[in-house]
């Protein structure tokens, strides 16, 4: 136990979690984190410990509501305590509403808002009597952009987003943020999947929503991770009860640049 934050994170084998976890250790933070993949987990563990920080490695299914219980008690049993809270893991499959089964669509809610909702509702416990605390949902832009190919992520984010702001109206007197954390397209491993075993369609995908973001490009882990460490830093103490975008400009392109440089030649590219 030492007097350093801590932070219990979701998802945190690799991608903007395993990012995240580095970033947070940088910023001083111990760290309890979470996913399927315990080896992964341990990996990480060690590069935040290399970094003078401690972590404990916590793995197993966010789908299993009896060990999402034991998450935040053992958080609070190796750190003593519970400064942040980052709800990151997701768990989805592509597929449309046509043909999704209920088991899909059941996971799909159980990892993506069930389980965030009853690991805010634990950390809150310990956060209010301190009278601080950040929880940061990582929901996504196709919270409000669908794509039609993916029913129960896009419920889930939705709800997610609509969560963040109730956690906040709840919490927020006891000086608890809660806020949405929206990422648009990433570079991870989870976004480069939509077609599984087809890469033509995976890499077509890429060109297109490059084609349709301000920035021009994905953005990485490591950009992601720093914002998520920003937002639960006191240099973020009045932001609670909102959705932080962080998608390249993608939510408020029109049209795509490829069609914008054919329309005015020389203005876009």
């Amino acid at each position: 136990m030492t007097d350093a934050p801590a932070v219990l994170l979701t998802g945190a084998s690799r991608g903007i979690g395993a990012a995240a976890a580095i970033e947070f250790a940088r910023r001083g933070y111990d760290l309890a984190i979470v996913a399927t993949d315990a080896e992964a987990l341990r990996k990480v563990a060690q590069q935040i410990e290399q970094l003078g920080r401690s972590a404990i490695v916590l793995p197993g299914d966010l789908a299993d509501l009896n060990y999402v219980a034991t998450l935040v008690p053992k958080t609070i049993e190796r750190f003593g305590r519970i400064d942040v809270l980052v709800n990151n893991a997701a768990w989805r499959e592509t597929v449309t509403m046509r043909k999704i089964s209920l088991e899909s669509w059941e996971r799909t809610l159980r990892i993506c808002l069930t389980t965030p909702a009853l690991l805010a509702r634990d950390a809150a416990v310990h956060m209010e009597p301190r009278g601080r605390g950040v929880i940061i949902n990582v929901s996504s832009i196709m919270s409000q952009h669908a794509t039609g190919t993916a029913p129960a992520y896009v419920a889930a984010k939705g709800g997610m987003d609509a969560l963040s702001y109730e956690l906040a109206a709840l919490y927020g007197a006891s000086g608890v943020r809660v806020l949405a954390f929206n990422p648009g397209a990433i570079d991870t491993e989870m976004s480069a999947n939509y077609s599984a075993g087809d890469d033509d369609v995976n890499a077509r995908l890429r060109q297109c929503t490059e084609d349709m973001i301000p920035l021009r490009r994905w953005g990485t882990s490591e950009e992601i991770a720093r914002t998520l460490a920003w937002l639960a830093s006191d240099d973020a103490t009045y932001i609670t009860g909102t959705t932080i975008v962080a998608d390249g400009g993608w939510s408020h392109q029109l049209h795509p640049y490829s069609l914008k440089a054919r329309m005015h030649p020389g203005q876009f590219r």
